[in-house]
């Protein structure tokens, strides 16, 4: 039997798609630049080059060079990985793939410490918003060293710039897919929603969404020019080449990825602000390179909805061991780094957590300067932003994983059932806070109202996804662990 196909133009060619069950159409591996390779690399994305005939849009395309994720986040956080240069491409799901259907689009930023994931793994398949009435569309962008590293002579943040031709190729192109281009919703989870939160305060990205989602991520992770200096200094240092883009271009790309590896085990191995500036803290070598913190002004142009997970850091403690074996006085260490007095702060967090080891302590201070308190200042630099709050605890780990960094990816994607994120989800995961978060983001991308309050600074009304009812709003969770932050964070 003949596989039903659709065709869609784009300004570069046309594609061909397969239909999918329930009406979806999917259209993948989709070029919006040109390959960042040869003359281009480390470059600014150059426009796609067009094609004669129909291009097979059917099977993802290449995906951005990446090491593999370290034990044990290898078989914990879903990515993929295909061989080609051709790695700056898009892929979309849609239920009306023909012009003027007029339909809301979502944009997915994916995470991975600007150094790993896709877009098209599994894990993100956008055939449940599809199934909503809402075109997806999910992409790649450099990552590492080629797409954050600061460089002389080389433009900035060139993943950023990425992201931003895609949109720009989105706004073009997805009124062909039945999208309306002046209906775009970018959301993105931890490095994915960082991004946006740098892409909110970028004037080159100004109009081309007009709604954002930011998981795990806001406005708060990025490397000062002194800082990223020495990141390419030590890169280039352990490499044994000098810190110019002709240099790094030569370094076989296996060796510069595993490097690229080594030196984010050294930031993590000794956390000195003296060696490694911003990156001490934020444990991540290659992200936006910014002059300073921005937040939004108070009316950025854009409607948003941001949050985070209850537990997020726990992520990195319980899987790798290192959650019982936090002693006291590290604690005390970190939260002082992290900018609280631990002789003030601690008490507060203890009184919430009667019994709690240090390793929970330093998992509920680091969730709050990593994850939660950029989501609140964020929520509160631009009124009408929506707050939300994942608490479902996951059974695994013998349930010391809990609500940890990640674990909302595929309640929001509607995707319980893919295997890829069994690890952290378990066995049965309640579908009906998978039917609760995937309604309100559509929702959300389709009105921008989520179905609850706006943040504000009377309220703080917060919506908590806890367990298969759905949501709760709760005003101003933990005020007192939220105030140690005032003037800190």
């Amino acid at each position: 039997m003949t596989e039903p196909v659709t065709v869609c133009g784009t300004r570069q060619g046309a594609v061909r798609g397969r239909a999918l069950p329930g009406g979806v159409t999917s259209f993948l591996g989709i070029p919006y630049a040109a390959p960042p390779v040869g003359a281009l690399r480390l470059r600014e994305p150059a426009p796609p080059e067009p094609w004669t005939g129909v291009r097979d849009a059917t099977a993802h395309g290449p995906t951005a060079p990446h090491a593999p994720y370290a034990p044990p986040f290898d078989v914990l956080i879903p990515e993929n990985h295909v061989a080609g240069d051709d790695f700056l491409n898009l892929s979309i799901w849609t239920p009306a793939p023909e012009p003027g259907a007029g339909l809301p689009v979502m944009v997915w930023l994916h995470g991975g410490a600007f150094t790993n994931g896709s877009g098209s793994a599994s894990a993100y398949d956008g055939a449940a918003f599809a199934r909503d009435g809402v075109v997806c569309v999910t992409l790649n962008y450099r990552l590492g060293a080629d797409g954050w590293l600061r460089l002389p002579g080389r433009p900035d943040n060139r993943g950023l710039l990425d992201q931003i031709a895609a949109l720009r190729w989105i706004r073009e192109n997805i009124a062909s897919f039945g999208g309306d281009p002046e209906r775009v919703t970018l959301f993105g989870e931890s490095a994915g929603a960082m991004s946006i939160g740098t892409l909110l305060t970028t004037g080159a990205a100004r109009g081309l969404f007009r709604r954002a989602v930011l998981q795990s991520g806001a406005c708060h992770h990025f490397l000062r020019p002194a800082s990223a200096a020495r990141i390419t200094a030590r890169l280039a240092e352990k490499l044994g080449i000098a810190p110019t883009a002709e240099a790094l271009a030569a370094v076989p790309l296996p060796e510069l990825l595993a490097t690229q590896a080594e030196l984010r085990g050294e930031v993590g191995a000794d956390p000195d602000p003296a060696r490694w500036g911003e990156a001490a803290l934020n444990i991540m070598p290659f992200e936006p390179v910014l002059p300073d913190l921005v937040l939004p002004g108070p009316d950025p142009g854009v409607d948003l909805l941001v949050g985070s997970n209850r537990e997020e850091y726990r992520l990195f403690l319980v899987p790798t061991g290192r959650l019982p074996a936090v002693p006291e006085p590290a604690l005390h260490a970190l939260t002082a780094a992290y900018g609280l007095d631990p002789a003030a702060a601690l008490p507060v967090y203890r009184a919430g957590r009667p019994g709690a080891t240090p390793g929970e302590l330093l998992s509920a201070v680091a969730t709050d300067w990593f994850y939660r308190v950029p989501a609140v200042r964020l929520a509160e630099s631009v009124p009408g932003t929506h707050l939300y709050e994942f608490a479902w605890r996951s059974p695994e780990f013998d349930g010391e994983l809990g609500s940890c960094h990640a674990l909302e990816l595929p309640f929001v994607f509607d995707r319980l059932d893919d295997p890829s994120y069994a690890p952290m989800v378990g066995d049965d995961p309640p579908q009906g806070l998978a039917d609760a978060m995937h309604a309100a983001w559509v929702a959300f991308a389709k009105t921008g109202d989520p179905g609850w309050k706006a943040y504000d600074g009377v309220t703080r009304t917060t919506m908590v996804f806890a367990d298969a009812s759905g949501g709760t709003p709760v005003d101003d969770p933990r005020p007192g662990e939220r105030l140690l932050w005032e003037g800190v964070r």
